[in-house]
């Protein structure tokens, strides 16, 4: 397989709007214009129940865990090195996709956090165990998944760099975790505005977006 064919299909799989699926085909909404308007694991939480939710976050994972770890073993490429970068290009492409998805005109994606994850279980596993317990803690004590995310992304390449020096996989994590909290302006607006959404307290279906 080409290289660059690869990267096609890792951001075909992160458009994929599984969040959105899952609204219309359970509800007939379209959970970009409910509650916070994003097509992530925690909007669909709060509007169609955990079930959908657990289900929608390891789907949206796997968009990105998926083309990691079988798309490089395909390649026409040169030795382990070049393999790795490919690799880290595929979860790159999947978490754009799941951001600007193909299937919805490139708008309404979602932030990336779980499609960043799915990419990092395979690329750097142990320094994401440790993140996520970080995202729970955060989440566990404010309530807020907003805060808890943008913790984790904080402290991410900090734990990659503990685990695997300075490597392809650091690089990718700063890369990552920058777009992460950038994709959660919108909610940092809202907090400071005292109007951001708890996890387990939000008003669910209906309710617009701030």
């Amino acid at each position: 397989m080409l290289p660059s064919l690869g990267l096609v299909i890792a951001y075909v799989s992160g458009s994929v709007p599984f969040a959105y699926l899952a609204g219309r085909l359970l509800k007939g909404l379209d959970l970009r214009t409910i509650g916070s308007g994003n097509l992530g694991a925690t909007n669909v939480y709060r509007n169609l129940g955990a079930p959908a939710a657990v289900v929608v976050l390891l789907l949206d994972a796997a968009k990105g865990a998926v083309p990691v770890r079988f798309l490089p073993g395909a390649l026409d490429a040169g030795g382990p090195e070049a393999v790795l970068w490919w690799a880290i290009a595929y979860g790159m492409a999947a978490i754009v996709g799941h951001a600007k998805p193909l299937f919805l005109a490139w708008r309404g994606g979602g932030k990336g956090v779980a499609t960043a994850a799915g990419v990092f279980m395979v690329l750097a596993p142990t320094a994401l165990g440790l993140t996520a317990l970080v995202c729970a803690v955060v989440v566990a004590f404010t309530g807020y998944m907003s805060v808890g995310s943008v913790t984790a992304a904080a402290v991410f390449p900090i734990l990659v760099w503990l685990d695997r020096g300075a490597s392809p996989e650091l690089g990718a994590s700063v890369a990552v975790s920058l777009f992460i909290c950038w994709s959660h302006r919108g909610n940092l607006a809202r907090l400071r505005a005292g109007t951001e959404l708890r996890l387990f307290g939000g008003k669910g279906v209906g309710e617009r977006r701030p």
